[in-house]
């Protein structure tokens, strides 16, 4: 593809060298640029791409793509690419990489689903929604990548703008109509999904999260309206009037607006009827549908997955025979019976409003009649303010609490434990134990158990793996569950 048509859509400082050239594929990594490609540095949380321009053309970079020349200073002054300066390379990437692969996201429906909890489940949903009702689809998400069926591993919960691409360009060349994706608050701020093109958007809620790197709640709350901000008029926003960023969230879009909410008049509502552990009655909109999820908070993500497919054009009663036959997302909520009569309970609940909704769903079922052991602890090199508020917010609902680790990543895990431990007084310590071992404070939760218990395991849910300095060891809440009950 020609360099020309690849920058059409950015806006160009200055260029040295000829723009009518062939480029066979663009970079962020240099280690990955090859003879024709285009690479763009851009300067990054950890490291700024401008260093490794030298790296690029030494390895046939036909273009960069950059902010400034400083980097000629320490470069060989011999070389045959063409340089354009752009104010913003971070900003620049997205069109970049959309124009190169021919915008993909233009060609299919793709939806992009934020806010702090429920962005797994209600695009995983939509997806099974769709592949089931006989349409090929695209999943880009936390747990995993798929292209109609086809598990791509996913490492954040949204790729940078180039791996983005490329994924919904093999979306369209594999015959995708539909795309459906989480969009993180890191996403949206650092313009991974720039230059894309969404049919329609979801607001599920906003609570503390993420605050090593956006630092302050205001700022996390913008980069979620961000993405609404960005979408065109002739798609849908469909947001959360239970949540009080709801509106805010959809007050300056071009999109169609619409609301869905289990507490009062929306456009799209929704209502438990009954409750058991191994699903629910709801009302919606009218049609009483059974389904194997607990919870209220998983009541207003169905609600979401229900309006967004209706507003895709889907007929609502096939939608609601569709969403009886769905099973919950790996790692959410996702019950294990013990032969002994309790349950444990693996969820991917990591921050404090998370753990609260899911205690809230646990005890909805119980109903007072069985007690809730709670094993969580909290990641490391992340947002240490949450620490002690999910600390509080585990001994608030449970009879006792087992504190320990969970991915400590470079910080010791007892360091960890005792940020949340900080958040608790006398009283409410006489509920809490700590051991820093999981596999182990697992065990303990399963030996003080008893018929009609629920223990709950929290913070990891579908991942099979605990990082620990920087080393991703293999462990698996759900694995070492099913082998504690086998002993």
């Amino acid at each position: 593809m020609k360099l020309n048509e690849i920058i059409e859509n950015i806006a160009v400082k200055t260029v040295d060298g000829s723009v009518d050239i062939d480029i066979t594929d663009v970079d962020i990594d240099s280690r990955q640029v090859k003879a024709g490609h285009l690479f763009v540095a851009i300067p990054g949380t950890q490291t700024d791409g401008h260093k490794f321009i030298g790296k690029a053309l030494e390895q046939g970079a036909a273009a960069i793509l950059c902010e400034n020349l400083e980097w000629q200073k320490e470069c060989p002054t011999q070389y045959n690419a063409t340089v354009i300066v752009v104010e913003s390379t971070e900003k620049a990437v997205g069109p970049v990489a959309t124009a190169f692969q021919q915008y993909p996201s233009q060609k299919l429906k793709l939806v992009g689903v934020t806010g702090t909890n429920g962005k797994t489940t209600i695009a995983t949903l939509l997806y099974d929604i769709f592949r089931l009702t006989g349409h090929k689809c695209g999943l880009l998400s936390t747990v995993c990548n798929y292209i109609d069926g086809r598990p791509l591993p996913a490492s954040h919960t949204t790729p940078d703008a180039i791996q983005l691409n490329r994924l919904l360009r093999q979306m369209v060349n594999e015959g995708c109509e539909y795309a459906f994706m989480e969009c993180s608050s890191h996403a949206i701020a650092q313009y991974r999904i720039g230059g894309l093109t969404f049919a329609g958007g979801i607001f599920t809620n906003l609570t503390r999260d993420h605050l090593d790197y956006h630092k302050t709640l205001e700022n996390y709350r913008n980069a979620k309206k961000m993405f609404f901000d960005m979408l065109p008029k002739g798609s849908f926003a469909i947001t959360n009037a239970d949540d009080k960023n709801g509106m805010f969230m959809v007050q300056n879009t071009k999109a169609t607006v619409k609301t869905y909410s289990v507490r009062s008049m929306a456009d799209f509502n929704a209502r438990l009827v009954e409750c058991h552990f191994e699903g629910m009655y709801l009302d919606i909109d009218g049609h009483e549908v059974g389904v194997q999820f607990i919870g209220k908070f998983n009541v207003s993500n169905l609600l979401a997955v229900y309006g967004t497919a209706v507003m895709l054009g889907m007929d609502p009663e096939q939608v609601l025979v569709t969403m009886s036959t769905l099973h919950s997302v790996a790692g959410r909520l996702e019950p294990i019976h013990s032969p002994e009569g309790f349950t444990a309970i693996v969820d991917y609940a990591h921050t404090p409003d998370a753990l609260e909704n899911v205690l809230n769903a646990i005890h909805e079922v119980l109903q007072g009649k069985g007690k809730v052991i709670t094993v969580c602890g909290a990641g490391g090199n992340r947002d240490k303010g949450k620490r002690p508020l999910m600390a509080q917010e585990a001994v608030k609902q449970s009879d006792k609490v087992i504190i320990t680790s969970d991915n400590p990543r470079f910080e010791e895990p007892q360091e960890i434990i005792d940020d949340m431990l900080s958040g608790l007084d006398a009283k409410q310590m006489k509920k809490v134990i700590s051991i820093v071992d999981r596999h182990e404070a697992i065990k303990t939760a399963t030996m003080l158990a008893q018929k009609g218990d629920v223990i709950l395991i929290a913070g990891k849910g579908h991942e099979d793996y605990q990082e620990i300095k920087g080393v991703k060891h293999h462990f698996d809440d759900r694995e070492v569950v099913r082998e504690i009950f086998e002993h």
